[in-house]
């Protein structure tokens, strides 16, 4: 059973159709891309995982159960956890509050035993800032742990965004445009990171990415959109030479290169 199933799904606003049939499977422990040009509706698809938007057929299903119909609120306690293109931090929270917001989906203890403080809530605030630490520890983020948002780099910010997801200890993490923005250094720094997400965190990855060498370097399968439909699907190696990806979307150089 694949972890994460998209089954014929098609979204509209108003005449424009975003979404039209598409299908395709996630399986455990694989790095996944979707690639596409603007407005091919990559990022409507995250939108419709994470529940901020109802497909007007299809279905979604992650570990054999339809999400559909579930508010975006209980999508993290399922175990899919997401970033954004545009960062969405706390700004003037410090890099430590900001992946403790992430552990919200673990907690157990009701309002008024946090409000007293109980002995078992003492102990759920120990166990939650422990696996904190580990995220920092993982993505190197010491330096800044107590250092607030808005006072930090971009790549550093994106960084923390990618912990914060990482905090909930997702099963599926969907990383959107995680390469935007950064340098080459960074963008190189990420792709390890990608890498260690799925090997040492054990997580899932969807990403969404514009940078082709990135997805090429990490992915074990892409999925190709053009105006809201399924180009193709397959290895990185054999997407970056089909025909239609190369006339759609990557461009004659691409043909050439490859």
């Amino acid at each position: 059973m694949s972890l994460l199933e998209v089954r014929d799904v098609s979204l509209r606003f108003g005449g424009v159709t975003a979404l039209d049939r598409v299908s395709f499977s996630v399986e455990r422990g694989e790095v996944f891309a979707i690639v596409g040009p603007n407005g091919a509706g990559k990022s409507t698809l995250f939108n419709l995982i994470s529940r901020f938007c109802e497909p007007a057929q299809g279905e979604v299903r992650f570990e054999g159960e339809s999400i559909l119909g579930r508010p975006a609120s209980g999508i993290a306690a399922l175990g899919i956890a997401r970033t954004f293109q545009n960062i969405e931090l706390f700004e003037h929270s410090t890099v430590l509050e900001n992946l403790l917001v992430g552990r919200h989906v673990r907690r157990r203890a009701d309002i008024v035993s946090q409000i007293v403080f109980t002995p078992a809530v003492r102990r759920e605030e120990i166990a939650h800032r422990a696996a904190v630490e580990r995220v920092i520890d993982f993505l190197d983020l010491q330096p800044y742990r107590e250092q607030r948002i808005a006072g930090l780099p971009y790549g550093v910010r994106k960084m923390v965004e990618v912990g914060r997801a990482l905090s909930i200890e997702p099963k599926l993490i969907l990383l959107d445009e995680p390469a935007s923005g950064l340098s080459p250094e960074e963008t190189t720094d990420m792709r390890f990171r990608i890498d260690d997400i799925r090997k040492r965190m054990g997580a899932t990855v969807l990403m969404v990415e514009h940078d082709m060498g990135l997805v090429t370097a990490v992915s074990d399968r892409v999925l190709v959109l053009a105006d809201g439909q399924v180009v193709t699907a397959g290895t990185p190696d054999e997407v970056r030479t089909h025909p239609k990806v190369i006339e759609a979307w990557l461009g004659a150089d691409a043909g050439e290169a490859a």
